[in-house]
């Protein structure tokens, strides 16, 4: 196993250096950094947290809280992680991952752990994560908009989700389609509230008619019809009421592939009869299917590295100018589905 003395001859600097790098004690330049960190992963050198933590006076963790329920991480969430966990450790810190059910399994809450600060993601109105980190004090930054009534002016990354919606209203209607169903995320979620207002303003401003029928929302995540969401809906729609749809927006792949199934169910053909585009979908997966779906492209692995360079930020790690609001721009994947 490499030692600091290691790492200190073959990068050319003192041990001393060495552990500013890692302790951020004392600030080094840049060059000086990047070849100590590159050094060290060379050697697969790993520093001792609980003597730096002695030193710094700091855990060295950060917290990465997410919603889950009884299925595994999608894509998107495999790669937010990812971006959390390779950002985190270039400045040093681990990533302790919260993500247990707390209906389910009682667990105390991550403000209860030692971190220095966390990031929570897919905030709702009123988020109880949220609550007990600013009454402990602990810094964070949230990924989607808080919407905490005692809260104000709160460190946030996300996609601009309004934009986001109006790009996807242009899409659809500059193919020619007027009628379309949108099968949104949870209506408790700050982005769902968002993506809501940006599908609604963008239909109003092309005339096309917002009707009860078109705007749907996923039921909770420890619920029975969570799984399936998306394919009630559609067979309600398209089939019971005889609505004519001609788009649906999906916020996530499980929902577009639900919905994919009833529509096939129906007799309906993607995208002859019925277009089909998915908000929040697994790169492979969009491409393998049949047809293959048009999506966006949220880049989650870089929300997640934003997310902890703004924290770093709050944690005095990263001195340079950060705005309290990062928006991630997001674009259009075009595939056969609509």
């Amino acid at each position: 196993m490499a030692k600091i003395d290691d790492v200190a001859r073959l990068a050319k600097v003192s041990k001393g250096t060495v552990s500013n790098v890692f302790s951020q004690k004392r600030r080094t330049s840049k060059e000086v950094t990047e070849r100590v960190l590159s050094v060290s992963r060379q050697l697969n050198y790993v520093p001792n947290h609980i003597a730096r933590s002695l030193v710094t006076k700091k855990t060295m963790a950060i917290g990465l809280t997410i919603p889950h329920g009884n299925f595994f991480f999608s894509a998107f969430h495999n790669q937010f992680i990812n971006g959390v966990v390779l950002e985190a450790s270039y400045h040093g810190y681990r990533v302790l991952l919260d993500m247990i059910p707390t209906q389910q399994v009682k667990t105390p809450f991550l403000s209860s752990y030692p971190i220095d600060g966390a990031v929570v993601m897919s905030p709702t109105t009123d988020d109880e994560r949220i609550r007990l980190l600013h009454m402990d004090d602990i810094p964070f930054v949230t990924v989607g908009r808080v919407m905490n009534a005692d809260i104000e002016n709160a460190p946030s990354v996300d996609n601009d989700n309004e934009r986001m919606m109006h790009k996807i209203v242009r899409y659809l209607a500059d193919k020619g389609h007027r009628s379309i169903m949108f099968l949104n995320a949870n209506e408790l979620m700050t982005v769902s509230i968002d993506r809501n207002e940006g599908f609604i303003r963008a239909m109003e401003e092309r005339r096309l008619q917002v009707e009860a029928h078109m705007i749907h929302h996923k039921p909770a995540i420890l619920s029975n019809e969570y799984m399936d969401y998306g394919y009630a809906e559609t067979l309600n729609v398209l089939g019971g009421q005889g609505r004519g749809v001609t788009a649906i927006i999906a916020d996530d792949d499980r929902t577009a592939f639900s919905s994919l199934n009833a529509l096939k169910e129906l007799g309906l053909r993607v995208p002859e009869d019925v277009a089909l585009f998915v908000i929040c979908g697994d790169l492979s997966m969009m491409v393998q299917s049949n047809p293959s779906l048009t999506s966006m492209d949220l880049r989650p692995s870089e929300l997640g590295a934003q997310s902890v360079r703004l924290l770093m930020h709050k944690l005095g790690v990263l001195t340079d100018h950060f705005p309290e609001n990062i928006v991630v721009e997001s674009t259009i994947v075009e595939r056969n589905s609509c």
